[in-house]
């Protein structure tokens, strides 16, 4: 099931796509700060049967010209992943007709190290496709611990602290962070958002709850609580609906244009998460809308 982690390793480039290329020259590859960006369809369904969703898209361009950048949140190994990577690779190219950078991001060790290395397509003696994405993870993403740091660069630093969510340094990069945004106005409070999504369930989103309440109170202000009105029931009614298909597609579900439709025309989240549980479960739509 696609969960709020999933969704904050990759809605963190919506917020700031700019912080891409500051991720990654650290690792010595020299992209260049944004002075365009685009946010594009996520959807490379087919006319086929066959349905493709990329989690984020991003048609960036820099003094240098323009690329697709596509990010991906990879929660675990999964050997059927790297297939789909080539499809959307090569989709987006004839599509676009622009150079596409495929960027994973994970939240842990293993993970990243598969996603590096992921197997090339073709015969044994012969290998017709080599997929070499971009991995960003606790193993490469600084541990950003100083709050001068983190007050420079808060996207940064709140992709350090999704990235870093299960490593043993997490305490002092949530305090980093929280010291950080105490004071900046709404819109930087998104990114303390993203950073609860992205810690999910696991024992640092306890600690990041706990330096909200106490730290910063633009958390509980009017301005937050109206960013989590509108961003979150329009955000996650999109986000839910996204899961929904996304769920639908990984088991091997078809769902028809009208399903498709009544789906994403949904705006009642209760409705909406009751479809996601019933979407790991039921063997058509039908069964899906049923009471």
């Amino acid at each position: 099931m696609v969960g709020s982690p999933h969704e904050a390793m990759h809605r963190i480039f919506q917020h700031d796509p700019g912080v891409f290329a500051r991720a990654v020259r650290a690792l010595g590859l020299p992209f260049l700060d944004p002075t365009e960006v685009a946010l594009l369809p996520t959807d490379l369904t087919e006319t086929r049967p066959l349905e493709r969703r990329v989690d984020t898209l991003l048609r960036i361009t820099t003094a240098h010209g323009a690329f697709l950048l596509l990010v991906e949140a990879q929660g675990k190994v999964d050997h059927l992943e790297p297939a789909a990577w080539a499809y959307y690779l090569s989709h987006l190219y004839a599509k676009y007709r622009l150079p596409p950078v495929l960027l994973i991001v994970c939240q842990d060790q293993k993970t990243a190290r598969w996603a590096r290395r992921p197997p090339a397509i073709g015969a044994p003696f012969r290998r017709s496709l080599i997929v070499h994405p971009i991995v960003l993870g606790p193993h490469n993403v600084p541990a950003v611990t100083d709050p001068r740091i983190a007050a420079s660069d808060i996207p940064l630093a709140a992709l350090s602290a999704v990235t870093h969510a299960n490593e043993p340094d997490i305490d002092a990069i949530l305090n980093a962070l929280a010291r950080a945004l105490h004071g900046f106005d709404e819109d930087q409070s998104i990114f303390a958002e993203l950073t609860e999504m992205g810690l999910g369930t696991s024992p640092a989103a306890k600690t990041w709850r706990k330096l909200m309440s106490v730290d910063l109170s633009f958390f509980r202000s009017e301005s937050s609580q109206r960013l989590r009105a509108e961003g979150r029931v329009e955000g996650q009614v999109e986000g839910v609906c996204e899961s929904i298909l996304r769920v639908l597609e990984r088991r091997g579900v078809g769902v028809s244009a009208p399903a498709r439709d009544r789906i994403e025309a949904c705006d009642d989240r209760d409705t909406l998460y009751h479809w996601l549980d019933r979407a790991l479960v039921v063997d058509d739509t039908d069964e899906l809308f049923r009471a």
